[in-house]
């Protein structure tokens, strides 16, 4: 696998630092579908009516760009992971207002700890998918790469095909779960699963990732 974006990831990074143009806006978007993608994963239908992902994402890209002079970090990997622990906090206050505040009678802090767990699942099924079962360990900036073209690619299918993929392999949902999500029938999701997958291959064979 080619590390186009993870080089790109450096150079905008390190020209971030240095105070030098858009460098930063431009490292954050590189980093936009992967966070739209995972915080769709922690919110569940009734939150989605109430506030949407893209909503969380972009008020962690601009948190980030307010404070971004107290990220310590020197690698792509650790700004990822410093933009994550932003975005877990936001999920974390979306969760107390929306979830927490309707159970009146149970006085209990949202643990971002639990959150952060949850999120580190969804990653690791979202880099399972491309995986090849008989490479080595990934490294950090192998997963780090894997993760972002395989969100890329992701927002670019169409919505029904996104959306059984992120079902199905992100939340980690069986067939008759997705297809009670879906509102289709389990048979109509198992082909349209199949086709997604078979055009997400296409798309990562074409980037030279499968």
């Amino acid at each position: 696998m080619s590390n186009l974006i993870t080089s790109e990831a450096n150079q905008l990074l390190a020209g971030a630092q240095n105070g030098q143009g858009d460098c930063l806006g431009r490292l954050l978007q590189l980093y936009l579908n992967y966070l739209k993608l995972i915080a769709r994963t922690q919110l569940d239908q009734k939150l989605q009516a109430r506030t949407s992902a893209s909503d969380v994402v972009q008020d962690t890209l601009l948190e980030a760009h307010r404070d971004f002079s107290k990220f310590r970090g020197s690698c792509p990997e650790e700004f990822l992971g410093w933009l994550r622990k932003i975005l877990i906090n936001n999920l974390g206050h979306i969760i107390q207002r929306h979830v927490l505040a309707e159970k009146r009678d149970v006085r209990r802090e949202i643990s971002l700890d639990d959150v952060g767990a949850t999120l580190e699942r969804s990653t690791a099924r979202l880099v399972a998918i491309i995986a090849d079962p008989g490479q080595t360990p990934s490294t950090d900036a192998q997963n780090h790469e894997a993760s972002l073209l395989l969100a890329n690619e992701l927002a670019e299918l169409p919505d029904d095909y996104r959306e059984v993929i992120l079902l199905r392999h992100i939340e980690g949902l069986a067939f008759p779960e997705v297809a009670a999500r879906m509102e289709r029938s389990a048979g109509a999701v198992r082909m349209l699963w199949m086709r997604a997958i078979a055009q997400l291959r296409v798309r990562l064979e074409s980037r030279g990732v499968l």
